[in-house]
């Protein structure tokens, strides 16, 4: 879990690297649905009960709105503003579970989730103060709302797919693939169908062509990361509890803050990083 936390700040870190983070992430999708095509010849598709195909197309519609909202947050926002706030789904889950699965909050759990409200709420006053010192009173940072946007996206997500490994891990499985590698796939392609089409309102095929000829390998290296890193998480939930898998992933709040002050350029004040800190313990309390 350490691993994937560290991949996938290494992955967001790319894409706000990138001169363009929407045109990266259309990238990548090709590398995606590459995978996808050789799907029919490895993975007994026809097998999949038909329950597992409506959790396919409620995570690809999560994940495409996801990667749009994500691609904005990170266009105009600092990671380590974007970060904290997009990863804090672990902590909002429950809140969707009670009505959603039956599950209850426990204390501990409802002082976990006040502990990362308050880590993000820090994140952004601070960045959202900085900004307006400079431009003249606006205390909204930018791209904070399609940070929390993204978050939203990943709270729908985390219970689409902790549903699929379930159903997954239910059945008899034959395939030359693990089902956690059929299912990102699976996801890819839902997503791509609702990312591709958001992300084409607001690009040029001319700003694509520029991206794709300057950054072409790094977009490969990035979607291979992201499924090395998605991979272990799908793995993890099958075998073991969720509560852990979600606690020890947050650690990529913090490997995102750092990475984007050594690789970035980016100056978090210490107020920030607190903030940082908090949305990770937070969610350890949750998932405690």
């Amino acid at each position: 879990m350490l691993l994937s936390a560290l991949l996938h700040a290494l992955w967001s870190v790319s894409i706000k690297g990138s001169r363009d983070p929407l045109a990266f992430n259309v990238l990548q999708v090709a590398t995606t649905l590459a995978g996808v095509c050789a799907l029919p010849w490895l993975a007994p598709l026809r097998a999949l009960p038909a329950s597992l195909w409506v959790i396919v197309a409620g995570t690809g519609v999560a994940h495409g709105l996801y990667y749009y909202w994500l691609s904005r947050a990170l266009e105009s926002g600092e990671l380590s503003v974007v970060y904290p706030i997009a990863r804090s789904a672990p902590a909002f889950v429950p809140l969707v579970a009670v009505p959603w699965l039956g599950e209850a909050v426990s204390p501990r759990g409802a002082s976990g989730i006040a502990v990362v409200v308050l880590g993000m709420w820090a994140v952004n006053w601070d960045a959202g103060a900085g900004l307006g010192r400079r431009a003249g009173g606006r205390f909204t940072s930018p791209g904070t709302g399609f940070a929390v946007l993204t978050l939203a996206a990943s709270v729908g997500y985390s219970l689409f797919d902790k549903s699929a490994m379930v159903h997954l891990g239910a059945l008899p499985w034959n395939a030359s693939l693990p089902p956690a590698v059929v299912y990102f796939f699976l996801l890819g392609a839902a997503s791509s169908c609702v990312f591709v089409p958001l992300a084409a309102r607001r690009l040029s095929w001319a700003a694509l062509a520029r991206v794709a000829r300057a950054e072409w390998k790094t977009a490969l290296a990035a979607s291979l990361v992201s499924f090395a890193s998605y991979v272990l998480i799908l793995d993890a939930l099958r075998t073991a509890p969720v509560s852990y898998v979600v606690a020890v992933r947050q650690t990529s709040v913090l490997f995102a803050v750092l990475l984007g002050a050594t690789w970035l350029g980016e100056r978090p004040t210490r107020l920030r990083v607190l903030g940082a800190a908090a949305t990770v313990a937070g969610v350890a309390l949750v998932a405690s």
